[in-house]
């Protein structure tokens, strides 16, 4: 793959369920008040180390507010060597109405 997909909260779930990793790359603050269920936050600091020791071929899907912002860090990613990248339509917003039980609160850790 040599660059990244769009997909719905239902393909993601999906992915989800296979082993795909979530990471949120919204701000902190928002990430607390609510994400997908297990995802990772993704930031500035916490991008080397996540880079370092993610396995780069499983499935990458990148949320962030809308699926807007999203798309370029989808894109990043794929030039960092992830081979398996996906963009949230919709972001957390779409996920939330489609999966309200799939959410949960609490800091970035």
């Amino acid at each position: 793959m040599t660059e990244f997909k769009r997909i719905t909260p239902e393909q993601a779930q999906s992915l989800r369920s296979e082993g795909g990793v979530i990471v949120d790359i919204r701000d902190p603050n928002s990430f607390a008040n609510g994400h997908v269920t297990g995802s990772t936050h993704l930031d500035n600091q916490s991008l080397p180390d996540f880079i370092a020791t993610a396995d780069l071929d499983q499935p990458l899907i990148v949320v962030c507010y809308h699926g807007n912002s999203s798309q370029s860090a989808a894109a990043y990613l794929v030039g960092q060597g992830f081979s398996d990248v996906y963009s949230l339509d919709g972001g957390f917003e779409r996920w939330q109405q489609a999966f309200p039980q799939e959410t949960e609160q609490g800091d970035p850790s």
